[in-house]
């Protein structure tokens, strides 16, 4: 059996040990398209009419029929007679089934934004986490660098010599520009 360091050889000290954040980044767009995949019949129908009735093609088509039904009527046809209650009843029957339809297709559409929502507050987290982390890194070799140092100038005392400061950096960094 053989040693794997040679006996003088200083065990490896650690200064910090990192504690993993439990955070797994997930897509969020395919759990939105699995979840959008997994709904039933009443939820793809609802996705399906929201698409269609939320887009502003669909806002002018009504309009134009509107605007269309009124030049006709004010033409000699007169098949509706002011304040035109047949195309008002026209105009507000599906208005109801298909306000709820497109607030239940919202609902599930706006699950993206709850979940994006969900995995940016965890990534920040996450990055908290690592950034405290970090800090402590530094710190343990901060408390490290100065015991080395103390333990430098008792070994320069100990030998009877100078314990002198570091002359300053001949060539400092040039300050900011402003």
């Amino acid at each position: 059996m053989s040693n794997p360091r040679p006996p003088s050889a200083p065990a490896r000290l650690h200064l910090f040990h990192p504690h993993l954040h439990p955070n797994r980044p997930i897509n969020v767009n395919a759990v939105h398209a699995a979840e959008k995949r997994a709904g039933g019949f009443n939820q793809q129908v609802a996705l399906r009419m929201t698409t269609i009735f939320q887009a502003m093609p669909t806002f002018w088509l009504i309009m134009a029929w509107i605007i269309l039904w009124i030049v006709a009527n004010a033409t000699i046809l007169r098949f509706d007679p002011l304040p035109w209650p047949l195309l008002l009843a026209l105009a507000s029957v599906p208005q109801l089934p298909l306000m709820i339809v497109i607030m239940v297709g919202q609902g599930l559409l706006g699950r993206q934004q709850e979940l994006q929502a969900e995995e940016a507050f965890q990534t920040t987290q996450k990055i908290y986490h690592d950034i405290e982390q970090s800090m402590q890194h530094l710190s343990a070799q901060d408390e490290e660098l100065l015991r080395q140092t103390r333990m430098l100038v008792r070994l320069l005392e100990a030998s009877g010599l100078p314990v002198e400061p570091l002359p300053a950096d001949p060539h400092p960094p040039a300050p900011p520009a402003t």
